[in-house]
């Protein structure tokens, strides 16, 4: 079974991208976006100047508590940046959800309640609400993260989304924002 099979068979549909944009994304975008895999693990992630972004982990079933996310994390972690992730809310009938959250916030991933978020789940036409959590030596403030996350948005999220999908994505206004205490900026 290839990388994007593995991929596909863990995650739900309305978290995938297909493999159309993912393969664009690795042979366009190499300076970005990269793979890291072997039979036990697949990471595929994009890092920027000032920050990485996460956007699939997976560790084979078999091998799960055996400290390979652990050393994957830490081995974003020692490139020095922010490290962000979406992440969906705990659903009680899913178990990984909780187990995800978990491992990351072991990790040192703090949400960041104040970013409202949905992702556009092209492949499944759907919207799907997540959560963003993020990782840095330093605290970081909303607009910074926000601001990283239309970065990722603009730059892979959406990346020829119209030619591999046939529709165009939404404003960013629509997808992610800040919250105020008094409602959405």
């Amino acid at each position: 079974m290839d990388w994007f099979e593995r991929l596909n068979n863990y995650f739900p549909e309305d978290e995938m991208k297909a493999k159309q944009q993912m393969d664009l994304l690795l042979n366009e975008k190499g300076n970005h976006y990269h793979k890291d895999e072997s039979d036990v693990h697949i990471l595929m992630y994009a890092e920027f100047d000032q920050f990485v972004f996460i956007d699939f982990l997976w560790v084979s079933e078999k091998t799960r508590g055996q400290g390979i996310g652990k050393q994957l994390i830490q081995m974003l972690k020692d490139k020095g940046k922010t490290i962000l992730l979406e992440v969906e809310p705990v659903d009680e009938n899913n178990q990984d959800t909780e187990k995800r959250l978990r491992f990351y916030t072991r990790e040192g991933f703090k949400l960041a309640p104040n970013i409202g978020y949905v992702f556009q789940a092209f492949v499944a036409n759907s919207e799907t609400p997540l959560r963003i959590m993020y990782w840095d030596n330093h605290e970081k403030t909303d607009k910074e993260i926000y601001q990283q996350m239309t970065t990722v948005y603009q730059e892979i999220h959406t990346y020829k989304a119209f030619e591999v999908y046939g529709y165009k994505p939404k404003p960013i206004s629509d997808v992610i924002w800040i919250k105020n205490e008094g409602g959405l900026s």
